[in-house]
């Protein structure tokens, strides 16, 4: 199974950071094994997801998403 873009993105950037999963998911409210879920592609991340994500990494989820990343229709 191919991992999503939106989560393999913000994986390499956590890493990229120096930070680790476990601290993020805190930070943003996830228990580790719900948020490690999310990162390897078992559960979608919601746009309220990627609220809490973005404000625990203190960026704009435009850094993740890319116009390549929206589906239409």
């Amino acid at each position: 199974m191919d991992k999503p873009k939106i989560p393999k993105r913000i994986q390499d950037y956590i890493k990229s950071k120096g930070l680790k999963q476990g601290f993020i998911a805190q930070q943003a409210g996830y228990k580790k094994n719900e948020f490690s879920a999310m990162m390897n592609g078992y559960k979608k991340i919601t746009v309220e997801d990627m609220e809490r994500i973005c404000l625990a990494l203190e960026v704009s989820p435009s850094l993740f998403i890319k116009p390549e990343s929206l589906k239409v229709g």
